[in-house]
């Protein structure tokens, strides 16, 4: 064999129709020796000519008459050339694959949405392999199957939408086995477990060759990679490699995307409660120092308006304070007098302020036991932190109102033992023991030297405490005394009016109580000496309504008249309403048989002065019907009825049947 010499050219083949590779400038030119052949072929590998040109070599030998030998060693060097082609494209393939993965990878890296992680993911797939496709599932271990996350290349709404459980189809086995699959026409391919919904999405997307890798982080599978063609393809084992590699990068950008996006939400919500520590630990502080600043001023002997004010200032709006009975004992800054009654009852119920029409209403509670409540308006928007604020100025309220209970408490004992002393005959000979009682009365801010009048009270038994501390409250307010006596409560009162008084402390005092009250009154003293005997009247008259019936009621003897006087020592009803029907019974009951007004045109007539003229007008009828209704009443009562003595006798038991009964609702 002659030695090979370096040439550019050879003889052109016969049929070479090849077309010059890169850098060609001209016909290839094949010698005519096995050398020149030989070196034609490493010309050809130098120059990545196509693989159709190799053969070539060969023809141009075979045209040049080489023998056999030589012919048979010009084909055994193009198949080597041809496998060292194919070899050196396989690399240049590899090269290329691994660049593309680490570009991937790259990419993924610099990625930080998961969102955009599986995109990219999804999208270079579709690259790597050149396939119509690519499309990636994530496991749903909650629900035990695999759901569409996102797709490249997909047209089919139904397709985007599947969600594959644990071993059905192609992608439901990788995700159950960890292990990837291939199908070179999936419609045909019996070795997975066919759906009606999984082949109707891969159908309306036209799907035939798939390939499924799973996405394993560790030992565990988060999912599934795809690449398909709409038509049969055979995916070879270094694709499946190849999608294999880019699935293992893809799973740990996924994971770590993952990772980043929870490690963000960690650092939000480590954020949120950094803030709302600070925020909360601030608003402690705030109510800490307000509380110091609040049971400071009470300590300092503030009252309710000193501490109300400093309560309306801090909370930048109006504030009403009320005691147990929804009696004002401070307003700052507020339209509205009282707190509404329901927002009470509901905060007292929950323990916390609430907001009822735009006002904020806390009760004032010492323990069980409601004190009274606080009402803030002009703040409908309250913060936490102003609320809680507000419900401590409860508490510090609630201490300010147990401070003036106990000292008013104490207040009522001195006042009791003053009125005790006062209503005892012992001083009313003593001279200057009545004085220093005086004094005493009037560092109380008690003027003994004012007309001053008795007034007895009386209950049901189990409320005379009730009672007891509400004639107190009461008694503050008129400047007088007030104290047990006897079973009864007695206030002392400075006015020259005593009845009236009563009347309207009977009345005031049964709606706080709950139950009927009696009061019994009389007066003015004069002069603390009288305070005994005027005492002692108040009682007769006490008794005396409980005589005539009219429990829940208060008068004086002067308005009981002289019934009054002549029932004042006596407590017998029974006997009372013995003796009105002994006197008055046949007319009574004819009244009620026949529902004649005789009683009450008897009662006339005596009122009229025994004038039939005078008793017609009051009743407003015409004088015969008096003259024919007294007429009935004398064959009622005996011809007798109207002589000094019979008269006199109906008239005291007409009276007393008049003032049995409450008044304003006629007689009986």
């Amino acid at each position: 064999m002659a030695s090979a010499r370096p040439r550019t050219t050879a003889p052109e083949v016969p049929g070479d129709t090849g077309s010059a590779a890169p850098g060609d400038t001209a016909p290839e030119v094949y010698g005519s020796t096995v050398a020149d052949s030989l070196w034609h072929l490493l010309d050809l590998l130098g120059r990545q000519a196509p693989a159709e040109r190799f053969a070539g070599a060969a023809a141009a030998a075979r045209q040049a008459g080489a023998g056999p030998a030589d012919l048979a060693r010009v084909e055994a060097a193009t198949d080597t050339a041809l496998g060292i082609r194919r070899t050196l494209d396989q690399h240049r393939r590899r090269e290329a694959e691994l660049s593309a993965l680490f570009d991937t990878a790259g990419d993924l890296a610099a990625l930080s949405d998961l969102d955009a992680v599986l995109r990219a993911i999804v999208r270079r797939a579709r690259l790597l392999l050149r396939t119509d496709v690519a499309y990636l599932t994530l496991n749903a271990p909650a629900e035990g199957d695999t759901f569409m996350r996102v797709t490249d290349g997909s047209t089919s709404a139904k397709f985007q939408q599947l969600r594959l459980g644990m071993g059905e189809g192609l992608g439901g086995l990788v995700a159950q086995t960890a292990r990837p699959y291939a199908s070179a026409d999936y419609r045909a391919d019996t070795r997975f477990k066919h759906t009606a919904v999984i082949d109707a999405g891969v159908g309306e997307e036209g799907l035939r060759g798939i390939l499924g890798v799973p996405l394993r982080v560790g030992s565990r599978v988060i999912g599934v990679l795809y690449a398909a063609d709409r038509t049969p393809r055979d995916f070879a084992p270094d694709q499946i490699a190849l999608l294999a590699s880019l699935a293992d990068h893809a799973a740990v950008a996924i994971d770590s995307a993952r990772l980043l996006e929870e490690t963000r939400a960690a650092l939000v919500e480590l954020s949120a409660a950094t803030a709302t520590a600070r925020a909360q630990s601030e608003a402690m502080r705030r109510a800490a120092e307000t509380h110091d600043r609040l049971t400071d001023l009470v300590l300092r002997g503030g009252d309710v308006s000193d501490l109300a004010a400093e309560i309306a200032a801090l909370l930048d709006g109006g504030l009403v304070v009320q005691d147990a009975d929804g009696t004002e004992l401070a307003r700052v800054g507020a339209d509205s007098a009282t707190a509404p009654a329901r927002g009470v009852a509901a905060s007292r119920g929950s323990g916390h302020a609430v907001a009822v029409d735009g006002v904020w209403v806390s009760a004032v509670l010492a323990g069980p036991e409601p004190l009274g409540s606080i009402a803030l308006s002009g703040r409908p928007d309250l913060t936490d932190s102003d609320r809680r604020l507000f419900e401590r100025a409860g508490l510090d309220t609630a201490l300010l109102l147990l401070l003036r209970r106990s000292v008013a408490e104490a207040e009522d004992r001195v006042r009791g033992e003053l009125l005790d002393d006062l209503l005892t005959a012992a001083h009313a000979s003593d001279p200057r023991r009545a004085g220093r009682l005086c004094l005493r009365a009037r560092r109380l801010g008690v003027d003994l030297a004012e007309p001053t009048s008795v007034l007895v009270l009386t209950c049901e038994g189990d409320l005379r405490t009730r009672l007891l501390t509400e004639a107190a409250r009461r008694a503050r307010t008129l400047r007088g005394l007030a104290g047990p006596q006897g079973g009864q409560v007695v206030l002392l009162v400075p006015t020259a009016a005593p009845g009236p008084l009563a009347e309207r402390l009977a009345a005031d005092l049964g709606v706080a109580v709950g139950a009927p009250v009696t009061c019994g009154a009389a007066g003015p003293a004069e002069g603390p000496a009288h305070l005994p005997a005027v005492h002692a009247e108040a009682l007769r008259c006490l008794r005396a309504l409980t005589v005539l019936g009219r429990t829940g009621q208060g008068a004086s003897l002067s308005d009981l008249g002289f019934v009054g006087v002549l029932l004042g020592d006596h407590t017998d009803v029974d006997g009372i309403d013995g003796y009105v029907q002994r006197v008055l019974g046949p007319v009574i009951d004819y009244d009620s048989r026949r529902g004649t007004e005789l009683v009450r045109t008897l009662d006339a007539y005596f009122e009229a002065g025994a004038s039939l003229s005078r008793a017609k007008d009051a009743l407003h009828v015409h004088v015969n019907t008096v003259v024919q209704r007294l007429d009935r009443t004398a064959r009622l009562l005996g011809p007798d009825w109207n002589s000094p003595d019979r008269a006199l006798e109906l008239q005291l038991a007409l009276r007393l049947n008049r003032l049995r009964r409450p008044p304003g609702t006629g007689p009986a």
